[in-house]
C-alpha cells in the first residue's frame, strides 16, 4: 500500500504527537548527548514550537498516510534571507524534524516526505535546504547525504555546568 502526503498546518498538529515521541524515543537511544528525559514535556515544548512556527504563515507540516493512518511527518520552516554565513537565496527551508514510526522505517516514508518537501520548497521557488540531525542518528546523516545535503556545522552543547576547571558563577 502506497503512502500519501497531506499539506497541513496547524489543525492538524496534535496528530503529530506519537510520531514526534517516536523520533524523541529514537534521539533518547542514539543520542551522543542526553536530551529530555519527559516525553509529556518534550511534546508540549515541540508542539507550542510547531504552533507558533505555524501561525507566521509560511511554514508547513507534511504527513505521510498509509491508510488514513498517519505513519510520519516533516515540518518545513522557511527561513526569510540573505543569511550572514552561508550562500542561501533570499528563502530557504529547514527540515525542523522528520519522523517516521519504527515499523515504518526503511519502507520508503522518509523518501517520499523529502519528495514531498522538495515539491513545496520548488513551488515556492526556494533551492536551498538546511536539515539538523542528531549526533548518533547514523541512519538519518545516511539518508541525507544520499539527497545531496552535506555537513556545514557542528553544534555544541554543555548542560547546566561550568567549565572543566572552572566554578560556576555565584
Amino acid at each position: 500500500m502506497s503512502v500519501e502526503i497531506a499539506v497541513a498546518g496547524a489543525e492538524r498538529v496534535d496528530e503529530l504527537e506519537p510520531l514526534w515521541l517516536a523520533l524523541h524515543r529514537h534521539h533518547r537511544a542514539v543520542a551522543a548527548a542526553p536530551v529530555v528525559d519527559d516525553d509529556d514535556a518534550s511534546w508540549a515544548r515541540r508542539r507550542a514550537w510547531y504552533l507558533d512556527m505555524l501561525a507566521g504563515g509560511d511554514d508547513v507540516v507534511l504527513i505521510a498516510q498509509r491508510a488514513g493512518r498517519p505513519v510520519g511527518y516533516t515540518f518545513l520552516h522557511l527561513h526569510h534571507g540573505p543569511d550572514d554565513t552561508w550562500p542561501v537565496g533570499e528563502r530557504w527551508g529547514e527540515v525542523v524534524s522528520l519522523s517516521v514510526l519504527p515499523e515504518e522505517r526503511g519502507a520508503g516514508v522518509g523518501t517520499a516526505l523529502l519528495d514531498a518537501v522538495d515539491r513545496e520548497l520548488a513551488a515556492r521557488g526556494v533551492t536551498d535546504l538546511q536539515v539538523a540531525v542528531m549526533a548518533g542518528n547514523a541512519d538519518a546523516l545516511r539518508l541525507y547525504e544520499r539527497r545531496g545535503l552535506a555537513p556545514a556545522e557542528l553544534v555544541l552543547f554543555r548542560f547546566g555546568g561550568a567549565p572543566d576547571g572552572d566554578e560556576a558563577p555565584a
